[in-house]
Formats: C-alpha cells, sequence, structure tokens
C-alpha cells in the first residue's frame, strides 16, 4: 500500500511537471509576443544577414526576445534566415513571426521618373531596393547586354519606361534590369511598333525624340502639336533645332548635369556634340532625358498640323506660340526675348 502511494505521487508530480512544461510551451510558441502599438510594421532583411542581425533588429519589437529564440532554434530558422521585405502584426506569437519570416516575402511597388542619366537612375532606384546605386549602373551599362539586346550606353536609358512596377526588396541589380527590360518589350506592342514604323523611326529614336517633347512643355495636351513641329522638321529635312539638346550637350560636355540654364545663347550653340541638333541632324543618339508614357505617346500620335516653329506664350505660361513661317515665328520670338530680358535672364 506504502508503496503505491509513492507511486501515485511521483505520477502525479509528474503530471504535474509535464502540465506546467506543457503550459511553458505552449505560451513559448502561441501566447503574443510583439511590442509594437502599430498594426502592422515591416522589417528588412538584407542578403547574407545573419540570425545574430535579424535578432537584433527584432529585439525592440518583441516582449521576449529569449522565448523567440527558442522557437527560431525549434523550427530552424536560425540557420535558414531568408532576406526580405516582411509585414509583423500587433499581437501576433513566435510561430506566426517564424512563419513570416521563413515564407512570406512581401513585393513592393517601386516607381522612377524624369531622370536624366543612369546614375540618376541607379541612384533613385538604390533608395528603394536592396541593391546599391554602384551594382545598378554596373547592370545597367554591362556591354554584353546592351549588345545582346539591341542597346548602347547613349541610348540605354531608354529601356526605362518610367511607371511603377513590383518588385520584391532583395532584388538584385541584374533582376531589377531585365525586368525592366521585359517590361520595355511589353510597353512596345504592336500598335506602337506600327506608328514608329510609319514614322520611319526606331522605338529608341521615337524615346530621343519624345524626350526633347517633354522638355519643351511641361503641358500634357500640348505635347502632341509639338512633336507635330518635329516631325515636320524631320520629314523636310531640317535640324531640330531645340534648346533643350542645346542644354543638355553643354552639361555632358562638363559633367555638370544638376547646373540650370534657362537661357540659351549663341556661344552654346557652337556646342560640338552629337546632342547639339543645332549643329546635327535627326534625332540625338540617345535621350537628353527620361521621357514619360505621355510625351512617348505624344510623339506616336503627333498632332497633324502646318507649324514649323513655336516659342513660349509669356502671356499664356507653360503654353506655347505656334507659327507656320520664320517670319511670323521672328515677331513671336520677339515678344519672349524682350519678356527675358525685362526679368533680367541671362543664363
Amino acid at each position: 500500500m506504502y508503496i503505491k502511494k509513492i507511486l501515485l505521487a511521483v505520477v502525479l508530480i509528474g503530471l504535474v511537471i509535464a502540465s506546467i512544461f506543457s503550459y511553458y510551451i505552449y505560451n513559448t510558441i502561441f501566447s503574443p509576443n510583439t511590442a509594437f502599438e502599430e498594426d502592422t510594421v515591416f522589417i528588412y532583411v538584407p542578403s547574407d544577414r545573419s540570425y545574430a542581425a535579424v535578432r537584433n533588429q527584432l529585439k525592440d519589437l518583441l516582449k521576449d526576445p529569449e522565448s523567440f529564440d527558442i522557437v527560431a532554434q525549434k523550427k530552424g530558422y536560425i540557420s535558414n534566415v531568408k532576406p526580405g521585405r516582411y509585414q509583423l502584426r500587433k499581437e501576433m506569437n513566435n510561430n506566426a513571426i517564424i512563419n513570416t519570416l521563413r515564407s512570406n516575402n512581401l513585393p513592393l511597388k517601386i516607381s522612377f521618373n524624369n531622370q536624366e542619366t543612369l546614375d540618376k537612375l541607379a541612384g533613385r532606384i538604390a533608395e528603394q531596393i536592396e541593391a546599391d546605386s554602384i551594382s545598378l549602373l554596373k547592370a545597367m551599362v554591362d556591354s554584353d547586354f546592351l549588345k545582346e539586346n539591341g542597346f548602347n550606353e547613349e541610348n540605354a536609358l531608354g529601356m526605362y519606361i518610367p511607371n511603377s512596377y513590383e518588385f520584391y526588396w532583395n532584388s538584385s541589380a541584374e533582376t531589377f534590369r531585365d525586368k525592366m527590360h521585359t517590361e520595355y518589350n511589353r510597353f512596345w506592342n504592336k500598335n506602337r511598333l506600327a506608328k514608329a514604323e510609319a514614322l520611319k523611326m526606331t522605338p529608341q529614336q521615337i524615346i530621343s525624340l519624345a524626350a526633347i517633347v517633354q522638355k519643351e512643355t511641361a503641358r500634357v495636351d500640348e505635347r502632341p502639336r509639338v512633336a507635330g513641329v518635329y516631325v515636320n522638321r524631320l520629314r523636310v529635312g531640317m535640324l531640330l533645332q531645340a534648346d533643350p539638346t542645346v542644354i543638355f550637350a553643354v552639361k555632358k560636355l562638363t559633367g555638370v548635369y544638376d547646373t540650370i540654364i534657362k537661357r540659351v545663347l549663341y556661344k552654346d550653340l557652337e556646342t560640338d556634340s552629337p546632342y547639339n541638333t543645332y549643329k546635327y541632324a535627326g534625332v540625338p543618339p540617345g535621350p537628353i532625358a527620361m521621357p514619360d508614357i505621355s510625351s512617348i505617346d505624344a510623339v506616336l500620335n503627333y498632332e497633324k498640323h502646318d507649324y514649323f516653329y513655336f516659342v513660349a506664350n509669356v502671356e499664356n505660361p507653360g503654353y506655347h506660340l505656334f507659327a507656320k513661317n520664320l517670319a511670323q515665328h521672328n515677331r513671336n520670338r520677339q515678344q519672349y526675348v524682350q519678356w527675358m530680358n525685362k526679368k533680367g535672364v541671362n543664363r
């Protein structure tokens, strides 16, 4: 009888210990373990990041970091950290947090527009994904990639169509570049290609002309009319004589792209550069900036008219006065020159 009582006591003590242990395990795994007040927070785990680094990033977000370590060890996360962008929700438990960090890398939307050079584009993208600007630029100007896909360093900027795109935060520079090439090909569908062919221009040439149109007018509704002027000049063999190309030529020559030039001087027109459309016929060898889709489509759907000249309309800011001949243009231009002189704009 005495032995039976001892055995019963041992069993009861074992059950109590097992219950306590089970309760501890349950709490460790399934009790809420977040310390932030927001509904959600995002964490970004870089490539090649160690568990210790991730743990350090999480320390202020968890009520009990030690219990997280236990579950991370049991679930094998410590030796299998995954890079990416992850969303944690308030009141998540350790099990849910680790499951999220293992398999729920969330994409994000990146956007870009109006970049004048590949360097600036690389910098813009580096602000939004893990890849740094140096690796991005290296991928963008990779000679093998450019040659294989019909581009060169002069026109490579035109491969990047301004828009919003979905990427994983930990996308590599090559992944970004390759997807942009896919998006470029998708943008140039049969309809757009047919319109470019009707203009006897390649997609790269269309983009180079669209960049000029965009620099000439910020008014989207006026862009088809401005595009029509340049199409008319090209068809009769005139020089484009676009001031924005001269400004770009000067910047490219000096290497200082942040210079603000409000007025093109006669000496600037002598700048010896293939981008100077006062000296060289046709469209420039590459875009002088990144045109947005409205500018590209403005060229493809240019307004048919008899205008060959235009100048800023000082009475209707942002818009232009158009002329069919040089005499009319000179009259329009005089009011603009007088306005510039009155404002004291010398450069």
